[in-house]
């Protein structure tokens, strides 16, 4: 089988003056000794050298695990890499002023959609803050991608992660594209059963490989419930490489090989390697147009 992506869905990016203490304090529990060193703009060029496009944003995770980014960092990478990079903007509903970054990022920055982890904010997805980026955003048909399961931080709560929380919101607002990161792990089968329910729920693979009985048994179980086709394919990069993430996934059978369990299929195989977000996230509308003035 053929090992190279299309679209990385879900890269993050910071420079060295985003990182806090805190965050090396944390990674004795993250794959430490396989995380780039880096996560600037020149880093993330050459690491998605094998993919065409990438989505990009970045982290305000300063409290949780010590990275507190900004969107202007985000937007000076895709202007410098317009062809392989479209960036999305993070929602802090924590500020005040959530909205007013919010709307700087899409109307003068030119980001094509929005990043929220609920589990690093501690913000539920229904809490009322939330209400209107969720209204902005299918009002003006930009995708929402969300981390959706669990974390090493100790400062993130681990209820906010699961992702039978996405449904309520996916039918308040049947409009708005909500990807969930990650497949909700280790609750892939609320994720799995949510998409399956949900048109507007979308699903990506991000940091999984690397746990590969469980991501064996995810591919199976969509498979089986017949959601594979709502899965992309990403790498959360630095977190995990594009060409660890491209292998493990490839060889995501290689535990039941010789054995009666059932294999998840080429055909899902390869459309979760060459999926494209581009195609289905912004419901006809191409992101790489240029921003609305």
């Amino acid at each position: 089988m053929t090992g190279r992506a299309y679209c990385d869905c879900h890269v993050n990016i910071w420079n060295e003056e985003h990182v806090l203490p805190l965050y090396n304090q944390l990674l004795g529990r993250v794959r430490a000794g396989e995380l780039a060193p880096k996560a600037d703009a020149e880093t993330l060029y050459d690491e998605m050298a094998n993919v065409e496009k990438a989505i990009v944003f970045t982290l305000r995770y300063g409290d949780a695990i010590g990275i507190e980014g900004d969107d202007a960092t985000t937007a000076a990478a895709v202007r410098k890499y317009p062809d392989k990079f479209v960036g999305f903007a993070y929602v802090d509903p924590r500020r005040a002023d959530c909205m007013e970054m919010l709307r700087h990022g899409i109307e003068d920055l030119g980001l094509k959609g929005a990043k929220f982890g609920p589990i690093y904010n501690g913000v539920h997805l229904a809490d009322p803050r939330l209400e209107p980026v969720y209204e902005y955003l299918q009002k003006y048909n930009l995708p929402l991608t969300m981390h959706m399961g669990t974390t090493f931080a100790r400062n993130a709560p681990v209820e906010l992660g699961r992702a039978i929380h996405v449904e309520p919101i996916a039918m308040k607002y049947p409009d708005l594209t909500m990807v969930m990161a990650h497949m909700g792990h280790p609750w892939f089968d609320e994720a799995i059963v949510v998409a399956r329910k949900q048109p507007n729920v979308w699903l990506e693979n991000s940091a999984l490989f690397y746990r590969p009985w469980q991501y064996y048994n995810m591919l199976v179980l969509a498979e089986e419930y017949r959601v594979a086709d709502k899965i992309f394919f990403g790498t959360d990069f630095p977190f995990a490489r594009v060409d660890e993430s491209v292998a493990g996934h490839l060889a995501v059978n290689r535990l039941v090989e010789g054995t009666p369990m059932p294999k998840v299929s080429g055909e899902t195989i390869q459309r979760i390697l060459r999926s494209n977000p581009l195609e289905h996230w912004w419901k006809g509308d191409n992101p790489l147009q240029p921003a609305r003035g």
